[in-house]
């Protein structure tokens, strides 16, 4: 069974900085494709960054510069480190891994930035 559980959400103040953690288990994790994505309300879920198996990284343009994916394969887990949040950034932010065709979500954790 596979299982994402991401940590690390909350309230922050714009400006600020937030790091989301997301264990995996229950999956080839060296081999997957790991992925942020975010859903504001009243939005549809949005890509914010992945990273593949040999450590390539995509990012949505309107994060770039400001948030950074990482990843260890012996730990299971993969990072999103977020600074100089905006208030636009406000969403849930759920982990993803993707291994061949499947997809795997986590339940996700909530970031809400002040102004």
């Amino acid at each position: 069974q596979v299982q994402l559980v991401e940590s690390g959400g909350g309230l922050v103040q714009a400006g600020g900085s937030l790091r989301l953690s997301c264990a995996a288990s229950g999956i080839i994790f060296r081999f997957s494709t790991m992925g942020w994505y975010r859903q504001a309300p009243g939005k549809q879920r949005e890509l914010v960054a992945t990273i593949t198996s040999g450590g390539g990284t995509n990012y949505a343009d309107s994060v770039k510069g400001r948030f950074t994916i990482s990843r260890d394969n012996a730990k299971n887990t993969v990072w999103l480190q977020m600074s100089s949040l905006k208030p636009e950034d406000t969403a849930v932010y759920y982990c993803n891994a993707k291994l061949i065709a499947t997809l795997y979500w986590g339940q996700g954790t909530q970031v809400t930035v002040s102004s």
